[in-house]
């Protein structure tokens, strides 16, 4: 593996993590930072096909997403319909006519790669307000002897250990399906992305189902280990999933990568495809499923 590789992928975990940590405003300027540049190696798919969408407005109104959901998550949904129909509007009045790909693709656009990926600053956002300790909504542990020594994390707020959790999750299917599908793999999965092997992807999903039943026992999550195994499943499906749904785009618009700004990695959808469809369903499965049963 190529040092620029490795280097890289060092600078971008510790990025993750220290922003993950962080949490408040902090985890949201690392997340509108790649939100901004996703967009627009997605754009740039789009165009390589002849479409013609609205990039600034896109960018623009994900950027106010991502604030909103920090100032309150609650009033992030209303946001979507109201960002599509000032898309739309503003398509009407361009001097040249807008084509339905235009329109589907700008859409799309907002859903895919700002939406979807906002549902980030909302799992990082839970308890984020009671457990703040930082300016700006940030939050620093206070006793590591607990978190390093007893693997305590019970006390550390909900937000974050349910965003490190699918991080975790997310790096074992990744590692898991790349190491067995390279030296075991030999069933085709899909002629979207031809490397991947049916071995790869079975034992990447196995791989993050061991980590969500190792974070549901140490999170004393209700009905261990089966919501673990719930949780695992979803991440390592839909990481999977949306793995293939880029490469699609990819395979579409007759490029390798989406960009070259990673060293070695490629662009920033390359490297983060599998964590847009993930974290929606996290989210919802800490906020409304784990109460439900009585966690």
């Amino acid at each position: 593996m190529p040092w620029s590789r490795i280097f890289s992928g060092i600078v971008a975990i510790a990025i993750a993590l220290g922003g993950t940590l962080l949490g408040g405003w902090y985890f949201t300027i690392v997340i509108s930072v790649m939100v901004f540049l996703g967009q627009l190696e997605y754009f740039n798919l789009v165009r390589a096909k002849g479409i013609t969408p609205t990039v600034k407005t896109t960018v623009f109104v994900s950027q106010i997403l991502l604030v909103i959901c920090t100032v309150d998550g609650n009033l992030a949904d209303a946001v979507m319909p109201i960002a599509g129909t000032f898309i739309c509007f503003y398509l009407l009045f361009q001097p040249k006519m807008a084509t339905i790909a235009d329109i589907a693709a700008s859409i799309l656009g907002l859903f895919y790669t700002g939406y979807l990926p906002s549902y980030w600053v909302r799992l990082r956002g839970i308890d984020g307000v009671a457990t703040s300790n930082l300016p700006l909504g940030g939050y620093w542990p206070q006793d590591w002897s607990d978190i390093l020594m007893k693997w305590d994390f019970t006390h550390l707020p909900q937000g974050l250990t349910a965003t490190f959790l699918t991080f975790c999750c997310i790096w074992a299917a990744d590692i898991g399906a790349y190491i067995v599908g390279k030296f075991f793999g030999k069933t085709p999965l899909s002629n979207i992305s031809p490397k991947k092997t049916v071995e790869g992807a079975v034992f990447g999903i196995c791989a993050s189902v061991c980590i969500g039943v190792l974070f549901s026992y140490l999170l004393h999550w209700s009905k261990y280990p089966f919501t673990g195994i719930g949780v695992g499943s979803l991440i390592g499906i839909c990481g999977l999933l949306g793995d293939l749904t880029e490469s699609m785009l990819k395979r579409d618009a007759g490029v390798k990568d989406s960009g070259q700004l990673i060293p070695g990695h490629g662009g920033i959808l390359d490297r983060t495809d599998s964590y847009i469809f993930t974290v929606p369903l996290v989210y919802y499965f800490v906020t409304l499923l784990l109460p439900f049963l009585g966690n």
